[in-house]
């Protein structure tokens, strides 16, 4: 298939592809091909939802790089010296990092509480009601896009700095990507409107009532932008000879912690980051709408995927390898 055929395959879909903004794939470190649907243009923002779990992923690797966290297996509590332990819980106290990152921490919820955390004062300390329970921890993989919003906490209180800072510093400003702004407003309207609006967005990241980032979903992006953070990945956290995050972390990152079931199409799962092929230098960020950033070690290669809201679409690996790596 040609750039042409690609353009006109999305342009013509009433399924799948119908939703997809903008492709951009880079390879060998020059844009190899970019292309935009919807009236969007490539400089243009997009709310990548679950991709923004991915950036937080690097963000921790830099919290750690400088030391503000010493160790993935350090505790949560930690950070959060005067938070009031619920009566009666004795399995909080032992929740690290690393069980955040890797989806493993245990929770007093079946399904995530999204009215109950978003609708608070301060989402981070609501959430940290929630983390914990009487099963103790079982290793079990229990995926949340709201029990993430207390590893912004953890960054924020061990660095002293606002997360959206920190990322237009060390990560937006070296990878040439625009400076980004809070969003502001964290209204149950305006939570849905930012969800399900088609326009393009500003270059801002969604934020609760104290103007904490939220970190499982939220951040805008463009496809360039996130082929970009992808080409960091391959290069193993440098950025056209810059040091962004440390080479070890990122090889961490990027390494199988849990291998998943048939919910998420078998694929393994390392810090925030999904292993799609057993036994490969293939790891993507994935988005609901089919939002995605695509590394592959293997061809030097890395794309970025983005797309309106629609339900039901997840993965987006198969389509990549299928139409946009050989062009």
């Amino acid at each position: 298939m040609n750039k042409q055929e690609l353009h006109e395959l999305v342009a013509g879909s009433k399924g799948n592809e119908s939703n997809i903004c903008q492709i951009c794939l880079i390879r060998d470190g020059k844009v190899a091909y970019e292309d935009n649907w919807h009236g969007y243009k490539t400089e243009d923002a997009v709310n990548v939802n679950s991709v923004t779990k991915g950036v937080m992923s690097i963000l921790t690797g830099i919290a750690m790089d400088k030391r503000a966290i010493e160790s993935l297996d350090s505790k949560v509590l930690e950070f959060f010296p005067g938070y009031q332990v619920k009566r009666g819980e004795k399995t909080i106290q032992d929740v690290t990092i690393r069980h955040l990152i890797t989806m493993t921490a245990p929770y007093k919820f079946k399904s995530e509480p999204w009215k109950k955390i978003c609708t608070s004062k301060d989402w981070t300390l609501t959430t940290l009601d929630f983390l914990g329970g009487r099963r103790g921890i079982t290793g079990e993989f229990k995926y949340t896009t709201l029990g993430i919003q207390i590893l912004a906490g953890i960054i924020e209180r061990a660095t002293g700095e606002r997360l959206i800072d920190i990322a237009n510093r060390d990560i937006f400003k070296p990878l040439g990507i625009p400076e980004h702004t809070i969003h502001g407003d964290s209204s149950k309207e305006d939570q849905f409107d930012f969800l399900m609006n088609k326009a393009p967005r500003r270059n801002e990241w969604y934020s609760d009532p104290t103007g904490m980032v939220t970190a499982g979903w939220g951040i805008c992006l463009s496809a360039t932008d996130m082929a970009k953070i992808g080409q960091l990945v391959l290069q193993g956290g440098e950025y056209n000879g810059r040091r962004v995050v440390s080479e070890e972390y990122i090889a961490d990152m990027v390494t199988s912690h849990q291998k998943l079931g048939e919910r998420f199409g078998f694929l393994s799962y390392g810090y925030m980051w999904y292993i799609p092929h057993e036994g490969r230098e293939v790891y993507a960020a994935i988005g609901d709408g089919g939002n995605l950033i695509y590394v592959n070690r293997e061809e030097g290669i890395s794309v970025g995927v983005t797309g309106t809201f629609k339900p039901r679409i997840f993965d987006r690996v198969d389509f990549v390898e299928k139409y946009v790596l050989g062009l």
